[in-house]
């Protein structure tokens, strides 16, 4: 009787080992199913911040391209309506020595922005840049800074006597230099945009 009885008892207890087994497999198994899915997220967050630098390195590479064709543009339709702005008299662009500069400098910002864009664009298309990376680089955020100091310095001396005559009389000759003068403020931003974009390439540029 004893011995039916101890057979007895083991026969009970070996499903709960099993049991325990059982549990301690699945688990095992249950926890790598989330260590594989935790290591298949990140593999996915890796992948989407790598895409993401991808798109930001392609914008960055793209917008100086933008911002010195539309400069070029700006700049060159301050240029015209300078240019074009002879009515006769005292309504004459040249009889002004703020407006001669600021035709000067118009074309200055054209001509050199204009080729700032062409030569991005011919680097785009897998041309060879004429400057080296770190000299074009140092290039852009120098020429970019200086061409946007003389813009900004040829619009404070139109601005003042262009407001003068405005409180006199209102005309074509004065409503085409107002004009002007926000094309070439439109060609600055344009180009201080450029020149700090310039500034960040800069910034992160290796040596090494």
């Amino acid at each position: 009787m004893v011995t039916t009885d101890a057979t007895a008892d083991a026969a009970t207890k070996q499903p709960d080992a099993a049991d325990k087994e059982y549990s301690s497999y699945n688990g095992a198994s249950t926890a790598g199913g989330g260590a594989h899915r935790a290591r298949g997220s990140g593999g996915g967050g890796v992948v989407d911040s790598v895409v993401a630098r991808w798109r930001r390195e392609d914008t960055l590479d793209k917008s100086p391209l933008a911002l010195h064709a539309a400069a070029a543009a700006f700049a060159f339709v301050s240029l015209v309506l300078v240019a074009s702005n002879q009515h006769g008299d005292w309504m004459q662009f040249d009889r002004y020595q703020e407006y001669r500069y600021l035709l000067a400098i118009a074309a200055l910002a054209f001509v050199y922005s204009l080729a700032q864009a062409l030569r991005h664009a011919h680097r785009m298309r897998g041309g060879a840049d004429p400057a080296s990376a770190p000299s074009g680089r140092i290039f852009d955020f120098v020429a970019d800074q200086v061409v946007a100091y003389l813009l900004m310095s040829a619009l404070s001396a139109a601005t003042p006597i262009t407001n003068r005559m405005r409180t006199a009389v209102v005309n074509n000759f004065t409503d085409a230099t107002a004009a002007a003068i926000s094309m070439a403020f439109l060609a600055f931003v344009a180009l201080a945009l450029a020149a700090t974009l310039s500034g960040y390439k800069l910034s992160k540029q290796t040596y090494m």
